[in-house]
């Protein structure tokens, strides 16, 4: 399969980005007219808050963050991909102490690929059900 195809591109960013935290391959991956449709204003919707998101927000609250990719659809420049984030809640997150809990974050997004690249991304995701429960305990 071609690495530019949707799924590759969509399986190395789940991998290199989410998972290693490489910001080389965001920057590769990361059109320059980016789109993130499932960011609450337009102001959010750049790839730069996506990588925030990442690294500034996850990847200090969960130690040994791994993505567990369970279907991978793809239909002409769209690729679906059904995903568990998983790690251990090691870091404060949205202002909640560590627990040492082992989080689970479920998620559904569909991105839009041209040329290997990232152009658009819609998501839907099981965050603030972890926070609802980790602000419960």
């Amino acid at each position: 399969m071609d690495s530019n195809h949707p799924k590759q591109v969509g399986m190395r960013f789940n991998r290199e980005v989410i998972q290693d935290g490489n910001r080389e391959s965001f920057d590769a991956l990361m059109a320059p007219d980016f789109v993130n449709w499932s960011a609450p204003d337009a102001a959010l919707r750049g790839a730069e808050t996506m990588w925030k998101t990442f690294d500034t927000l996850l990847r200090p609250a969960l130690a040994d963050m791994q993505v567990h990719v369970h279907d991978q659809l793809c239909e002409g420049d769209k690729v679906a991909t059904r995903k568990t984030i998983t790690g251990r809640h090691v870091g404060p997150l949205f202002g909640i102490e560590p627990t040492g809990r082992t989080l689970s974050i479920d998620v559904i997004d569909i991105v839009r690929v041209r040329d290997g690249q990232y152009v658009e991304h819609w998501g839907v995701n099981t965050l603030a059900a972890v926070i609802a429960q980790l602000q419960k305990a």
